[in-house]
């Protein structure tokens, strides 16, 4: 109801008026009074409930019932039950009376006529509209919050080659499953509507943010609202509710809330008078990122002309965890193996439906072309950021520099879908992933990103010092990251056992590296004691970030070079893996070889596998370690969203 709508009544002629049932509207008793009158009773036919609101403390109730004193601090309120049936079906008598006497000296009557009008979304988030719900222009967090959702239709249901949200035109089938319900009920007399008007709007803010539909008759619907439409007036005909699908646009963004409102006005044209307005708000779902903890459902990997023994030893281990692969063919990725940092997987979701989502990044290299070209299709959504000048992208924007923790707690506050991490240049150095990346990961929300140091490594990413495993504690994870302290303090122990001549990478390389050549190298003991104050810098980070202790990181054996352009891992990566379930792909360390085994796949595996997680060595030294990269480098994953519902949490 609009703010202060009153009604003013008069003893000398009836009035006529419209009240919106649900809804409580004053009564101005006062403004015209019999001469001498010094109380008043009101009465109301059936259907109306009528209030009299006063002070006890100010206003002494008169015996007689319903009867009460004529002062402004008593206030009459009615409130209508169900819509009539025909034109000023209902009313209310007030009866003035003199301070002597029980003949009233005069009556004022009302003629009212009831009508249903209302906005209605899903405020309680069950996936349906709720009728009759309050305060729908108001959206909480929380198990008990309430407004409606509202998903990005980023998806391809439509034959275009766009994303639907950018796409244009008249919505499928299946592509209004991805929008939300809204309805607006118009119920009362026909020839009451015939004066009135149902006008529909948003603001030029919110405009570019959402569209809406009208089902307009057999599977049919009109764009009237949104995109370029501020206003609709909505053509009721005879209809008692009236369709809508809302469709939603834009995530979240620096320049984005997320909230998005549609306002409601009923008015009367022939008086030229705003009878009711109501507003509902939806809240546009965010992108949520999943951890390598979360189950795996498909890999994938891209096929180059030198990584066919790689892809095929995969295959074998992805049909082991169960999961679907998905190669991405040389045709369409131009020689460009590092899948992960093209893309990271996450999903959004309302609660009528759950939809994966890619987010491309800008690096644009061979790969630039597949995310929306492969991935974007029917519910499968896509999303990118990009900087307005392509020159002010570089390493740290690749998504190799994108990651994301399980669940944590810190300090008491719960951050239930983990924290995003992503890296930059050491505290001395300007350089910092792109902002409009870090803006949009930081308008979701739900994931509050962590700024790491990642650029003092020769490709710069977050996923060269750090991963994440599942764990079956009450933790459910650990934390791995890579130790140039704890391969030289394994290194060291083997020479101390008289294993100094162990030879490092048998069958790759030709010329032989020990232990004891490794230990002699001066700079290359030097630059482990550089690294490990990196990792370290980081480790404290994120031990304070994302409440950790010591017993939730496991050190991992490795080694750096130092390359004019940072560090470079001195044999293959063991931290950078797949992480697929329990069952780890791991780049085969080539590692020295002791009574005919590989000592650091042997130590990795004493640290790993007590959590109950499988080791996969596999060969990737030719293929991705010589190019700068690793497993996780050349992988990709979707998983399976969190089963907690986003909107059920507070950020």
């Amino acid at each position: 109801m609009s703010k202060g709508r009153t009604i003013p009544l008069s003893y000398l002629k009836p009035t006529y008026d419209v009240c919106l049932v649900g809804h409580e509207t004053k009564l101005d008793i006062y403004r015209s009074v019999p001469p001498g009158a010094t109380s008043f009773e009101v009465r109301g036919s059936s259907l109306l409930n009528v209030t009299v609101v006063y002070n006890p403390k100010r206003i002494e109730r008169r015996p007689k019932e319903n009867v009460w004193p004529l002062n402004k601090e008593a206030r009459v309120v009615v409130s209508p039950v169900l819509p009539s049936k025909e034109l000023h079906d209902r009313k209310v008598k007030v009866s003035y009376y003199g301070s002597k006497g029980t003949d009233p000296l005069g009556s004022a009557m009302l003629y009212l006529t009831n009508i249903d009008v209302a906005l209605n979304v899903d405020v309680n988030r069950t996936g349906v509209v709720s009728r009759g719900a309050k305060d729908k222009d108001t959206w909480t967090w929380g198990q008990n919050g309430k407004g409606a959702i509202l998903l990005v239709n980023c998806d391809q249901d439509k034959d275009t080659s766009s994303a639907d949200n950018e796409a244009g035109g008249i919505p499928n089938l299946a592509d209004l499953k991805d929008m939300s319900l809204m309805t607006l009920t118009a119920d009362g007399p026909d020839e009451l509507f015939d004066d009135m008007k149902l006008i529909l709007n948003v603001s030029a803010g919110d405009a570019d943010k959402l569209k809406v539909y009208q089902n307009i008759g057999r599977s049919k619907y009109s764009h009237v609202l949104g995109e370029g439409k501020l206003s609709y007036t909505v053509s009721r005909g005879n209809l008692d509710e009236i369709i809508f699908n809302v469709e939603g646009l834009k995530f979240p963004d620096v320049d984005f809330s997320g909230l998005v409102y549609i306002n409601l006005t009923v008015q009367n044209y022939l008086e030229k008078m705003e009878i009711f307005s109501e507003s509902v708000v939806f809240r546009m779902a965010p992108w949520i990122m999943t951890p390598s903890t979360l189950k795996p459902l498909e890999v994938y990997v891209c096929s180059v002309p030198d990584n066919k023994e790689f892809v095929k030893e995969l295959t074998a281990l992805v049909e082991k965890a169960r999961c679907k692969l998905t190669i991405c063919p040389e045709i369409y990725n131009a020689k460009d193996r590092w899948i992960q940092d093209e893309m990271e997987f996450g999903y959004t979701e309302a609660p009528h439906k759950r939809l994966p989502v890619v987010f491309d990044s800008p690096r644009n290299r061979g790969l630039a072309g597949f995310p929306h070209r492969s991935v974007l299709g029917p519910d499968f959504g896509y999303v990118t950021r990009e900087p307005e000048n392509e020159k002010e992208v570089n390493t740290l924007d690749a998504f190799g520099n994108l990651e994301v923790s399980p669940p944590v707690t810190v300090n008491g506050k719960s951050y239930p879908f983990g924290r995003i991490l992503y890296g930059s240049g050491l505290p001395k150095e300007n350089v910092r992933m792109n902002k409009v990346i870090r803006d949009f990961l930081e308008a979701q929300q739900l994931q509050a990103p962590v700024e790491l140091y990642s650029y003092w490594l020769t490709v710069g990413h977050v996923d060269e010092f750090m991963s994440f495993v599942p764990a079956p504690d009450q933790k459910g994870f650990r934390l791995l990251l890579a130790s140039p302290k704890a391969c030289l303090e394994l290194f060291r122990e083997k020479q101390k056992a008289e294993y100094g001549d162990a030879a490092m990478f048998k069958g790759v390389r030709d010329k032989k590296i020990t232990i004891d050549d490794v230990l002699a190298d001066d700079s290359l003991m030097q630059y482990a004691k550089t690294t490990q104050e990196y990792v370290d810098l980081n480790r404290d980070i994120m031990k304070k970030e994302l409440g950790l202790s010591e017993e939730d990181i496991i050190d991992i054996p490795l080694l750096y070079n130092k390359t004019k352009f940072g560090a470079d891992s001195f044999f293959p990566n063991v931290v950078n893996m797949l992480v697929l379930d329990k069952l780890l792909v791991i780049p085969k360390p080539f590692g020295p070889i002791i009574n005919g085994e590989c000592c650091l796949e042997k130590i990795v595996r004493s640290l790993l596998e007590p959590l109950g997680l499988k080791c996969n060595f596999i060969d990737d030294y030719w293929t991705y370690h010589r190019n700068f990269g690793e497993v996780h480098c050349g992988t990709n994953v979707v998983r399976k969203p969190f089963s907690k519902k986003w909107w059920e949490i507070a950020p």
